[in-house]
């Protein structure tokens, strides 16, 4: 197939699953529509069940956005200044950026070579490091599962135990990923994620969810999605003449799903565990026949990955992107200026050594089409692209 007879390839074809579900997605989003309950209808509270089901975790509760999921709980567990967050810089801002919102500082940890999460060694030592200058408070850990891949959370976990951490599993991009046939709230006190649309499970806006097996927890961060809102435990023992809602307990934000949006969820969800064989099956093809020519992929052992993006690493990146936009096939470098190296945040501590893994490999990654509806013709095309760039620059 060439580039002149075939159609368009997209990198993140949303429009292709669209298509597959059909009617399933009108019908739920009209009967919202025709329900007249727009705001924490029924449909969110069904999804964040079938949500806390999935992701093995005894609690979920959704909020506007993947940014706001990682806030919630750092706000319900008094996050403040002096306090040290300690988390990846070759990520999305958004991991570092909720932070400074609360006064806290973030410091930044190296990343592991083969799968881009968190290191554990290096983790420790940065822990070290901040204990023994003793101006900070370490509080929290914020674990990414980068491109849809769990990071090493036994590791992680044991380090959070031994230094008395917080652990936040951010899987934005891996929600759905497993260690072990774990999800990541085995070990962490909160999984985090984002709805984004391009996210292995995206809604037509923007939503994200928080995952706990703590109640408590769980209840605190209910209020603070809703302005701070009366819980049931701050009303037990009260009488009170007046909604509840107004009465204000915390300091909040306004961070609601949409209930049209909870509505789409629940369909995409009921096939979610489809499309996540359909990604492996896929990203299993590429390493196959592409793993001759650059660095391919590897996941962690015991984990599988949901594969939000499938990420190669070859030298010459940007030649790569070049070619294969001149031959109609979409990339996209990720996270070519790590966070700890933007002007804003460079302010902020980075672990003992620095972080050369980071940022050796924003230098070197990029990544192909990725969606569980790619067929093996436009892949094989894609493949044949890279081939040929890989070529040329090897002859």
């Amino acid at each position: 197939m060439t580039k002149s007879h075939r159609p368009p390839i997209g990198f993140i074809d949303l429009l292709a699953q669209r298509r597959r579900l059909g009617t399933r997605i009108d019908d739920a989003v009209m009967g919202v529509i025709n329900s007249g309950a727009y705001i924490m209808g029924p449909q969110v509270q069904t999804f964040e069940a079938a949500l806390a089901a999935f992701g093995q975790s005894k609690y979920a509760l959704s909020c506007a956005n993947g940014t706001d999921a990682l806030v919630l709980p750092l706000m319900a567990w008094h996050i403040r200044t002096g306090d040290a967050i300690f988390c990846p810089s070759f990520t999305f801002a958004s991991t570092a950026e909720v932070v400074p919102w609360l006064g806290a500082t973030p410091v930044f940890v190296d990343v592991d070579p083969v799968t881009y999460n968190l290191d554990p060694v290096h983790l420790e030592a940065t822990i070290e490091a901040v204990l023994a200058q003793g101006t900070l408070r370490p509080r929290v850990i914020i674990a990414v599962d980068l491109f849809g891949q769990p990071a090493n959370y036994p590791a992680i976990s044991a380090l959070a135990q031994k230094y008395g951490l917080k652990l936040i599993a951010d899987s934005a991009q891996g929600f759905g990923c497993t260690l072990h046939a774990q999800h990541p709230i085995h070990w962490a006190d909160v999984t985090t994620t984002s709805f984004f649309p391009a996210k292995p499970l995206g809604c037509y806006g923007d939503g994200g969810g928080v995952l706990t097996h703590d109640y408590g927890l769980w209840e605190i961060m209910d209020s603070l999605r809703v302005h701070g809102k009366a819980t049931k435990s701050d009303l037990a023992g009260k009488t009170i003449n007046h909604d509840p809602k107004y009465l204000n307990m915390r300091i909040g934000m306004n961070s609601r799903l949409d209930t049209v949006q909870a509505a789409i969820l629940l369909e995409k969800l009921a096939v979610f565990a489809e499309e996540i064989d359909a990604r492996n099956r896929i990203a299993k093809r590429y390493n196959q026949l592409l793993g001759d020519c650059v660095v391919v992929p590897n996941v962690i052992e015991g984990g599988v990955s949901t594969w939000a993006q499938y990420t190669i690493e070859i030298p010459n990146r940007d030649g790569l992107a070049a070619y294969a936009k001149s031959c109609g096939v979409p990339t996209t470098a990720y996270y070519p200026i790590p966070i700890h190296k933007q002007g804003v945040y460079s302010r902020f501590p980075v672990g003992p050594g620095g972080l050369p893994v980071t940022e050796a490999k924003s230098d070197l990654v990029i990544s192909l089409p990725m969606y569980p509806d790619l067929d093996e013709a436009t892949q094989d095309y894609i493949i044949e692209t890279v081939r040929n760039f890989a070529g040329r620059n090897h002859a």
